[in-house]
This record gives C-alpha cells, sequence and structure tokens, in this order.
C-alpha cells in the first residue's frame, strides 16, 4: 500500500511536469512549422539555455505543489485547488521572467507569451480531466469513514458529497455514543449508509486502515471520545485522518491557525479581509469593471427585453426599495415581471387563500404567484429580470457578489447576523444563489449570508461568479 501511494503521487507529479515543460516544445515546434519565416517569435540562438532555465523551473514548480502545497499527498476541493494552481504558476511565470532578465538572455515577449498562456490552459485542463476520468472510473475514489452520527457529522457528510474532485465514497458512519442499532438516528436515518457502533462492530477488521479516510466529526460535548479515537487511529497508524471540529460563527478561509508548545491550546488568528481598505478597493474595482464591459456587451440584448417588457403598455424597470450597506436604502432594478395591478392582485389573494398568506409571510414569496405576465416566467426562470442590477452595482449600490438583498421588514429576520449583512453591499448573486436559492429556507439563507462577509476573499467571489453561470443555466432553484 505504500508503493501504491507512492506511485500515484509519482504518476500526478511527473503529469503535472510534462503540463509545465511540454508546452515549452509544442509553442517551438508550432512556431517552426506555422511562421517559418517568421524568427522573431522564435527564441534566440543557443536555445539550450532557455530550454535549461524552464527545465531547472518546471522541476522545482513540482517540488513546490508537492512538500510546500502538497497537492500529491492531500486532497483538496475544486476550487481551492485550483486556486493554488494558478497562484503557483503565475509566481513561476514572474520567477522565470526576472531569470531571463538577470542572465541577459534574448527571448521574444510573443513566444514567452504564448508558452504561458499554454500553461496556465493546459496544466488545470489535464489536472482535472485525469481527475475525472480516474474518479468516474473508481481509479481515485477513497474510503471514509465519519467517526459521529449528530450534526456535526451529517454536515460532514454534506460537505463531502458537495466536492466531487475530493474522490471521498463515505461508507460507514461510526456512533460512539449509541450502543444500540434499533435507537433511531434522526440525522443519518435517510442517507441509507450503515451505521456502525463500536461496542459490537470491529471497524479495522471492515476498512483497509492503510488506504481509508477517517474524518472525526465530533459534538462540542464528545472532548473524551474525540482525545480516545485520535489516539485509538494513531495506535493503529492510520494514515489519514482529518478532525471537523464545530466551528459555526467564526471565519474559516481567513484564519490563521498556530498553537502554544506543550500545551493543549489553539490560536485562531482571525482575519477580516472586508474590513481592509485595499480588499474594498480590489472588489469595488472589479464589480465596476465587469459591470461596465457587460453593460456594454448585452446592451443590444437589453434593449430587446426592455421592448418586450414594455409591450403592456408599462414601465420595462422598476426600481424595489432595498436596504443595503449601512442600512442605506436604494431602488433595486429589474426587468418588470408582474402584471401592471400587482399590488391589488397580491392582497386579493393573501385575503382569500390562508395557504398563499402563509407562504408569503414565511418567505416574502410565492411558488406559483399569478402576478407574473408570461414573459415574466421566462425572465424570472431564466434570471435575466435581474439584469439592470448592472447599473446598481456601477453606482456602488449593489455587488456582483454579495449578500441577498432585502427589504426592511426582512432585518429583524437577520437576528445576531444583521450587522454581518450591514457590512458589505448586497450581491446581484451570492452563496444563496448557487446553494438552491429559492429551494432552500430562511435561516439557511441568512446563514449563507453571514458565511459570505466572515469568508469573504477574491478567490470567493469568482468562485461564485462561475457557479452562479452553471446555476443559471440549469435553472436551480429559479421561479
Amino acid at each position: 500500500m505504500q508503493k501504491k501511494f507512492f506511485y500515484d503521487k509519482s504518476a500526478f507529479s511527473l503529469l503535472d511536469f510534462c503540463s509545465i515543460f511540454i508546452p515549452f516544445l509544442l509553442v517551438l515546434y508550432s512556431v517552426n512549422i506555422f511562421y517559418p519565416n517568421i524568427t522573431s517569435l522564435i527564441p534566440s540562438y543557443p536555445i539550450y539555455k532557455q530550454i535549461l532555465l524552464h527545465l531547472v523551473l518546471s522541476y522545482f514548480c513540482i517540488l513546490w505543489f508537492w512538500l510546500k502545497l502538497r497537492h500529491y499527498t492531500y486532497r483538496k476541493t475544486f476550487w481551492v485547488e485550483l486556486r493554488e494552481i494558478i497562484y503557483t504558476l503565475f509566481l513561476f511565470c514572474i520567477i522565470e521572467l526576472s531569470f531571463i532578465a538577470f542572465l541577459k538572455l534574448t527571448f521574444s515577449r510573443t513566444f514567452f507569451i504564448l508558452m504561458w498562456s499554454n500553461i496556465f490552459l493546459l496544466f488545470p485542463l489535464v489536472r482535472f480531466i485525469v481527475k475525472f476520468v480516474l474518479i468516474k472510473n473508481g481509479k481515485y475514489r477513497k474510503k471514509t469513514i465519519i467517526i459521529g452520527a449528530n450534526a456535526n457529522a451529517l454536515e460532514a457528510y454534506q460537505a463531502i458529497k458537495s466536492e466531487f474532485f475530493l474522490g471521498l465514497d463515505v461508507v460507514y458512519f461510526l456512533d460512539v455514543n449509541t450502543q444500540s442499532e434499533n435507537v433511531s438516528n434522526a440525522y443519518l436515518k435517510n442517507l441509507n449508509i450503515p451505521i456502525l457502533f463500536p461496542d459490537r462492530d470491529n471497524l479495522f477488521s471492515l476498512v483497509d486502515k492503510d488506504n481509508a479516510q477517517f474524518i472525526l466529526a465530533l459534538e462540542d460535548n464528545q472532548t473524551d471520545e474525540l482525545d480516545y479515537w485520535v489516539k485509538l487511529l494513531a495506535k493503529h497508524h492510520c494514515r489519514a485522518i482529518s478532525i471537523v471540529p464545530s466551528l459555526k460563527g467564526l471565519p474559516l478561509y481567513n484564519t490563521d491557525v498556530s498553537f502554544i508548545f506543550s500545551h493543549e491550546v489553539m490560536l485562531l488568528r482571525v482575519q477580516n479581509r472586508l474590513a481592509k481598505r485595499s480588499s474594498r478597493i480590489l472588489k469595488r474595482a472589479m464589480d465596476i469593471f465587469i459591470s461596465l464591459a457587460l453593460i456594454i456587451v448585452l446592451s443590444p440584448f437589453l434593449l430587446w427585453l426592455y421592448y418586450l417588457v414594455a409591450k403592456d403598455g408599462g414601465k420595462a424597470i422598476y426600481a424595489h426599495k432595498r436596504v443595503g450597506m449601512n442600512k442605506k436604502v436604494f431602488g433595486c432594478l429589474k426587468f418588470r415581471t408582474m402584471v401592471l395591478n400587482s399590488d391589488e392582485v397580491l392582497r386579493s389573494l393573501l385575503k382569500n387563500d390562508p395557504e398563499a398568506k402563509a407562504e408569503w409571510e414565511k418567505d416574502f414569496k410565492l411558488k406559483n404567484d399569478p402576478r407574473i405576465t408570461k414573459i415574466g416566467h421566462f425572465l424570472r426562470k431564466t434570471s435575466l429580470d435581474e439584469l439592470p442590477q448592472l447599473f446598481n452595482v456601477l453606482k456602488g449600490d449593489m455587488s456582483l457578489v454579495g449578500p441577498r438583498p432585502i427589504v426592511r421588514q426582512e432585518l429583524i429576520r437577520y437576528r445576531d447576523e444583521l450587522d454581518y449583512y450591514l457590512m458589505t453591499r448586497p450581491g446581484m448573486t451570492g452563496l444563496w444563489q448557487i446553494s438552491g436559492r429559492n429551494n432552500i429556507d430562511y435561516s439557511t439563507r441568512v446563514y449563507y449570508d453571514a458565511w459570505y462577509v466572515r469568508n469573504w476573499s477574491i478567490w470567493n467571489d469568482i468562485t461564485i461568479l462561475f457557479k452562479t453561470a452553471r446555476v443559471v443555466f440549469e435553472k436551480t432553484g429559479a421561479y
């Protein structure tokens, strides 16, 4: 098993090495074939110096992935791994450029740009295609045992299931407190995954401890069990052990972990990146650049939608009052999707339909809303009704990514999380939209909004924007 582990790491590292070095040769070969008379694109003689430099840097780049980032040892989520790949490739691109300048090598800028453009494209593409194929064929899958059977264990399971590229298959839960399988477990009973019991089942006879992933997902009041299982797994020489502490409410992405020598004290250094002026400037700059570009590109399409909505004689765009950053009230722009007398229709519906009234009071939404027009159904289903909010983003009332914009009546429902909501601009999209949108309950929406602010980073914004495109295309949770 140790040999297999080493071979897997070696195979992935060799594949990554080829993804960095081969583009150099491919671009050189392509230039010589397609542009035989354009010598400016070809690295100057002697070429062996450029080949040797890129070869050495490719080797050290792989070492960085292996020893520093542990890409061949640890399994990481798709977006975390992609972020580290891009940062590392950018770092070594700058390093190579610096060496070229320092060694005074005559090197074509066009060739350099073509080479690194291919590396940035080829490297992550090959990495994730290979992982996808291997996972689909069961070659990169790892049996996973979650030790715990309550809320924290369920959340760990749901997190694992949401990340395909981890390649983790949960095969057992282990209930450390319950002695009998006859005891109903409200958290896990619908998952169809076997629940083991320590006093009855010999866990290590059921799994290969050298190749299994153990995840300790116990509750705050189970510290004794946590200590016991950490020692037991260490005693049996289990290699892959992860602990999922119950840390709801704490920032995770921007938190550094350290400890005090000889004491069982873990220090979490919490950072609020949205409190940094540089972070706010960067986020605002991205909002302005992307929203302006989209408005210019989509302007013919926006005018066409404007015409379709205004055909019934009403205004095509309306501004709904929403509460933004620091409780500033602004007009949230949308294409009108309702009939002209929508207020009267709503009042009549809530007066005569108790079920509709209860649904409205719960989430301020109606799944089968009689006020929506024919074109309105299309706009809502495709989320195109929200495109005018690009002007809100450009103006500064909203952001591309942020908490869900809410009305004043909803403020009370945020309770202890209200301060987080008011710390940043509401977004055209956010965690609520890529996590189910209207299919999730209100308390979960509030949780997602607070999580976003606590864990903000520019990379998280980019991740949410890409995931939004998929959600809109699939029409997930839209009505």
